[in-house]
C-alpha cells in the first residue's frame, strides 16, 4: 500500500476514534444508518446524473490506485530509449524494430515507430503532444468527478439534517419534549457524515489522482524530448546526458524544492546548492502544448 495513504488512513481512524470514544457519552450516538444512507445515496445519484455511466464506472476502478503503491518506471523507460537511440544511430533499424515489441510503454513505442518510419520531427512532436494533452484532459476529468462528489456530500448532509429537523418539529408537544434533544442530535449527524466523506474520502482521492497525472505528464514530456533528439540523429551520449539532466530536474521539482529555504542575501528568493538547469527548447515547447 502507498505509505502516505496508509498514514492518512491511520490518522483518520485515530481522529474518528477520539471523537467517538472520548467526546461522546455513548459512541453509538454517532451511528445513524438512515442519515448515512441519505448522504451516500444522494451523492451517488447526483454523480450519475452529472456524468455518463462509463466515466463513473471507470473512475470507481481508479480508487484502487490511491491504495496501491505504484512503481515508477521512468528511469527504466529512459534507459530503454537511450538503448534504442544507440541502435538507431548505428543504422541497425531491424534491431530497433525487434526491441519495439518488448517495450511496455505504448507512448514511447509510438514515438520510436514514427522515428524509424522517417516521419518529420514537427509531425512527431505534434502527434505526441496531442496524446499528452488528451491524457491530461482525461485524467483531470476523472479527478474532477471526485471533487464534484466532495461538493455533493455536504449538501446532502444538510438535506438529511433538514429532514431530521422536520421530524423533530412534528413531535414537539408536551408528551415528547424529552426526545427533542435526541432527535436534534440525530438530525445533525447527516451533516457530520457529509463533511467527513467530502474531506477524508472524496477530496483526498481527487488530489492523489491529480498528483499521479502530473508525474505521468513529466515522464511523457521527457520521453518526447528523447524521441525528438533521436529523430534529429543526435549522438546517443548527448541524448543520454540530456535525459539525465531532465531526470535530475524532475527529481528536484518533486522532492528537493520544498527543502530549500529563502536566502536573505538573494532578496528572499529560494536558492539551492545545485545550479538551476534550463530545460531544452523542445521540452519547454512540449510542456506548453500539453
Amino acid at each position: 500500500m502507498n505509505p502516505s495513504t496508509l498514514i492518512g488512513i491511520a490518522a483518520s481512524l485515530m481522529m474518528l476514534a477520539s471523537v467517538l470514544l472520548l467526546s461522546a457519552q455513548a459512541p453509538s450516538s454517532f451511528i445513524n444508518l438512515p442519515g448515512l444512507a441519505i448522504v451516500l445515496t444522494g451523492t451517488l445519484a447526483a454523480t450519475f446524473i452529472s456524468y455518463p455511466l462509463r466515466e463513473v464506472v471507470r473512475v470507481v476502478r481508479l480508487v484502487g490506485l490511491v491504495f496501491r503503491r505504484e512503481n515508477s518506471r521512468v528511469e527504466e523507460d529512459l534507459q530503454e530509449l537511450v538503448g534504442l537511440a544507440k541502435l538507431w544511430f548505428s543504422g541497425d533499424v531491424r534491431g530497433v524494430e525487434k526491441r519495439l515489441d518488448s517495450l511496455r510503454n505504448p507512448f514511447m513505442r509510438t514515438g520510436i515507430q514514427l522515428v524509424i518510419d522517417n516521419t518529420r520531427e514537427e509531425e512527431i512532436i505534434d502527434l505526441l503532444s496531442w496524446r499528452i494533452a488528451r491524457l491530461k484532459a482525461r485524467e483531470r476529468a476523472e479527478a474532477q468527478i471526485f471533487r464534484t462528489m466532495a461538493l455533493y456530500a455536504p449538501a446532502f448532509g444538510m438535506i438529511g439534517t433538514l429532514v431530521g429537523l422536520v421530524n423533530m418539529l412534528e413531535g414537539m408537544d408536551a408528551a415528547q419534549i424529552g426526545v427533542i434533544g435526541e432527535r436534534m442530535a440525530v438530525a445533525l449527524l447527516t451533516t457530520f457524515y457529509g463533511i467527513v466523506l467530502a474531506n477524508l474520502v472524496f477530496k483526498p482521492i481527487a488530489v492523489k489522482l491529480e498528483r499521479r497525472t502530473e508525474e505521468r505528464l513529466i515522464a511523457m514530456n521527457m520521453i518526447l524530448e528523447g524521441v525528438s533528439l533521436m529523430s534529429r540523429r543526435r549522438l546517443p551520449s548527448f541524448i543520454e546526458e540530456t535525459l539525465k539532466s531532465l531526470m535530475a530536474n524532475h527529481r528536484d521539482e518533486l522532492r528537493d524544492e520544498l527543502s530549500d529555504e529563502p536566502d536573505s542575501a538573494s532578496g528572499g528568493q529560494v536558492t539551492s546548492g545545485k545550479p538551476r538547469r534550463r530545460l531544452p527548447k523542445m521540452m519547454r515547447k512540449a510542456r506548453h502544448n500539453a
